[in-house]
């Protein structure tokens, strides 16, 4: 199993990433929220040599596929083939309101936009002619001025993000991995969203030979009551954030909690973000989170999800010890 750690935008990024490596990380990952994770992994794949750079998640609908697989093949030269590209379809508000960019059958969407990657690739790498037509994209123009020529290292991998059973089929189908999202519980991953995958790879001419499942997983621990506290209220403010979009109601649905997001959702409405922190009970946060002692988490981590996942991350939305977070670390780096 492969552990991996979060590289976040700022000017010592590069030293962070450098960091990981020496503490024994496999690989880390930088998200789009506030600035590009691309540009957040250059300064990181010129520090380090072996540590694993993924993006989680670049929000694919912002970009053509051009631009994407032009900034992917650059970072993907500069690693020496070391990025995982994580990709994402955001919401329908956001790509609409906050990208200006069009929004429709998501799924089937991002299916052609994986393809027309590779096909951009394709022409790159092998010389293959871009002749990409697709109900979304067109692309069938590249002369050499505009192309990068061959990649010693290939095209990078590609994860797909996914809650939904569509999303998640399409990862089977054309992706190289699927980026698990924390707002997952053990019983949806696995009644869920392990048969939509299977589903995807039924559609493959071959089934993946190297399928990653990554899962960056709500902890709630620390190494005293008090600041197990403090992470339990940040874990329950998350949740309740994830809970209240309407693409992820079918987590709670499959729990019988569907009412808990039409409130949450009103809440949010109305920015009453800690208000919505505190109708997360007991009961919803161990169904979404692993919560215990520093000597407890891994272990139950592993428990839940040692046998399904290939790539695992912490997701604590607090600040954790860094010497709590080796321990954990080191007890999933164990198994």
């Amino acid at each position: 199993m492969h552990v991996d750690g979060e590289i976040a935008f700022s000017r010592d990024a590069g030293d962070a990433a450098r960091r990981l490596e020496e503490e024994g990380y496999d690989g880390a990952w930088a998200a789009e929220t506030g600035h590009d994770p691309l540009v957040t992994l250059v300064s990181a794949a010129r520090a380090t040599t072996t540590l694993e750079l993924g993006t989680g998640i670049v929000v694919a609908f912002g970009r053509s596929p051009l631009i994407t697989a032009t900034m992917a093949n650059d970072l993907q030269l500069l690693s020496e083939g070391r990025l995982l590209l994580g990709l994402g379809s955001q919401i329908k508000p956001h790509i609409e309101k906050r990208y200006s960019m069009p929004w429709s059958h998501p799924a089937a969407r991002m299916r052609e936009y994986v393809l027309a990657l590779r096909a951009i690739w394709a022409n790159w790498n092998d010389g293959a002619p871009l002749a990409f037509r697709g109900e979304f994209y067109r692309h069938t123009l590249m002369t050499p001025f505009f192309s990068p020529g061959p990649n010693p290292y290939g095209a990078p991998k590609v994860l797909l993000a996914a809650v939904g059973e569509r999303m998640t089929e399409v990862a089977g189908e054309v992706a190289d991995g699927l980026l698990i999202h924390p707002f997952t519980t053990e019983p949806y991953l696995r009644e869920v969203t392990l048969p939509a995958l299977a589903r995807g790879f039924a559609k493959r001419a071959t089934p993946p030979s190297e399928f990653q499942l990554s899962l960056s997983g709500f902890v709630v621990t620390g190494d005293s009551a008090s600041s197990r506290d403090v992470a339990s209220v940040a874990v329950r403010e998350q949740i309740a954030f994830y809970a209240s979009t309407p693409a992820y109601r079918g987590v709670l649905e499959l729990h019988g909690w569907g009412d808990l997001h039409g409130t949450l959702n009103e809440l949010s409405r109305q920015g009453e973000w800690a208000t919505m922190g505190t109708l997360i009970d007991d009961e919803v946060l161990d169904a979404f989170a692993v919560v215990g002692d520093v000597d407890e988490v891994a272990t139950a981590f592993l428990r839940r999800f040692g046998d399904v996942v290939t790539r695992v991350g912490l997701y604590v939305p607090y600040r954790l010890d860094p010497a709590a977070r080796r321990h954990v670390v080191e007890a999933l780096r164990a198994h």
